[in-house]
């Protein structure tokens, strides 16, 4: 699996938690990316339960390192 299959696989597995959620993505390297996910604050946990183990499925089975970053959209993290 390419690193783009399992970004394209996670989102899908995110946007069938909240189709609202806002996914940004940066791909670091062929095998490595973050994906920082925005939603209500009601959707974080459940969002991370679904990614959670597909994520270590991924640096597992496929030695894709694919980060989940969730934040609650209306308290952001602050950069700077």
């Amino acid at each position: 699996m390419s690193i783009e299959d399992a970004i394209n696989d996670m989102k899908a597995k995110i946007s069938a938690v909240s189709k609202a959620a806002e996914i940004k993505v940066v791909k670091i390297s062929g095998e490595e990316a973050r994906l920082s996910v925005f939603v209500s604050a009601g959707e974080v946990g459940p969002i991370r339960e679904a990614t959670l183990q597909p994520t270590l499925d991924y640096l597992n089975k496929d030695g894709l390192d694919l980060q989940v970053l969730v934040y609650d959209k209306d308290h952001p993290p602050e950069i700077g």
